[in-house]
């Protein structure tokens, strides 16, 4: 192996400078290009960017580069959701039954913006923004890209190219180009979202709950909000485009829009002072799967996060799962390390059952956020298993714990377990088999927990 290699990633978000960052601590050559402006000199467009939620998977991963403890300072931990129905009622549901257990809320720019710096303190890295990747000619180990405000076009040639440059990657687009055996899907909700913003107090201070996302179900839509760091929150309307009595084709009118909100969202509207014009100027996103496959060619590229699996935002997983791919990436390079085809082999084998699975549970905790949270059943079946983990706090893990907090298993596995278990809780439920005073026994818990425990291993055989 040769550490004076030059390795080259197209993309400088969150996974492209979390992979620059630890490609220079293992000593290689980096050099990163990204079509944007550098974000720290200039901010987010405003509207285009889900809130992310940090969890154990993401911080694995930022803990073997070192930068767990700064990132967690740019962190709000929330211990749960804060469901409010249509009248303006809210409920709790805590992520986890065991203390402790919290899912954090996290400014992309800020966590994108450390990593960069990061990254940036190796003499061995230089990035590069502004420049667009135009081709990579897989054969020739060559990049095309231009300069955007020269204009000037050049290439680059490297060892390996790394794909990071997300869902609408130039190293997937060139695969598509030239390989035919090249497979790619991608899938798009029928709603798309836009971002409003809660803003802080007089004080500075958050004026609802900042130790929850907050959820407002209404069937076939829904509206999140999810903390700062300057009080305010981010808000993000989830909509269909055209159907529906109320959809983002229909909502063009200010007398409309205030309907909409009044009818099933009355206590935003003091919370959301700017609502028509943040409606009318914030851009409508769309949200969508995109699965591929194979992730390498020729031993020399690469497609690494959303350029090979982005997924829906609906179970917080998406940077979370990037950045596991970073992680998996640096175990597989520490057992094949130079030998970049067996490496890149071995890591999308890995890998790939993995994230297609928490491509399909994000879809599905889509509906379970938005049609679910406030079903009685669901409620009844998130108080057995937030008291198994509080009686048996190893030796019970929900769903939503297998795959948010078990860093050390796979999100198949999570996904299988998961899926399982909540077939057993549901048909338990149906037949009433337990009254609701029995989940605050300990011991009739623990019965619940060895009838739950058997009927899942069943289901898993």
């Amino acid at each position: 192996m040769n550490k004076k290699e030059k390795i080259l990633i197209v993309g400088a978000g969150l996974c492209g400078s979390l992979l620059a960052l630890r490609m220079a601590q293992r000593g290689y050559q980096v050099l990163v290009y990204e079509s944007r402006s550098d974000l720290r000199e200039s901010d987010i467009s405003v509207g285009r960017s889900i809130n992310l939620s940090l969890s154990d998977r993401g911080l694995k991963a930022l803990r073997m580069a070192g930068v767990e403890k700064k990132a967690r300072e740019l962190c709000i931990p929330m211990k749960g959701r804060l469901m409010h129905d249509d009248k303006s009622n809210t409920f709790e549901s805590n992520y986890s039954g065991r203390s402790g257990e919290c899912i954090n809320s996290i400014s992309r720019g800020n966590l994108n913006s450390l990593l960069l710096t990061e990254a940036e303190k190796h003499p061995n890295v230089t990035i590069v923004f502004n420049t667009k990747c135009l081709h990579i000619d897989i054969e020739a180990k060559t990049a095309t890209f231009e300069s955007q405000f020269s204009k000037q076009v050049f290439k680059e040639e490297a060892s390996v190219i790394f794909g990071t440059d997300g869902a609408g990657s130039s190293l997937r687009k060139s695969y598509e180009k030239q390989f035919s055996e090249f497979s790619v899907s991608q899938d798009f909700l029928t709603h798309g979202y836009k971002e409003l913003e809660i803003p802080a107090d007089k004080n500075g201070n958050h004026i609802i709950s900042k130790e929850h996302l907050h959820i407002w179900p209404r069937g076939d839509y829904m509206l999140i909000a999810l903390p700062n760091m300057d009080g305010s929150f981010t808000v993000t309307l989830f909509l269909s485009y055209s159907n529906g009595l109320y959809n983002f084709d229909n909502l063009i009118s200010e007398k409309k829009i205030i309907e909409f909100f009044k009818k099933d969202f009355p206590d935003t509207l003091s919370l959301i002072p700017d609502i028509l014009k943040e409606f009318e100027n914030n851009p409508t996103g769309k949200l969508g799967t995109i699965k591929c496959y194979p992730w390498a060619y020729k031993g020399n590229t690469l497609l690494l996060g959303d350029s090979s699996h982005a997924i829906v935002p609906f179970y917080g997983q998406g940077m979370n799962a990037s950045f596991e791919d970073v992680y998996v990436l640096d175990a597989v390079l520490n057992q094949f390390e130079g030998n970049w085809s067996t490496v890149f082999s071995e890591f999308q084998k890995q890998r790939k059952i993995d994230t297609d699975a928490i491509a399909d549970l994000a879809i599905d905790n889509y509906f379970e956020m938005r049609d679910h949270v406030a079903n009685p059943s669901f409620k009844e079946k998130r108080m057995i298993e937030m008291n198994l983990e509080k009686f048996f706090p190893t030796q019970y893990f929900s769903k939503y714990s297998l795959v948010t907090f078990n860093e050390n298993i796979g999100y198949h596995e999570a996904m299988t377990k998961g899926r399982a278990q909540d077939k057993v809780l549901l048909k338990m439920i149906e037949n009433s088999l337990y009254t609701s005073s029995s989940y605050e026994s300990e011991e009739l818990m623990h019965n619940i927990l060895e009838k739950v425990q058997e009927e899942t291993n069943k289901l898993l055989k």
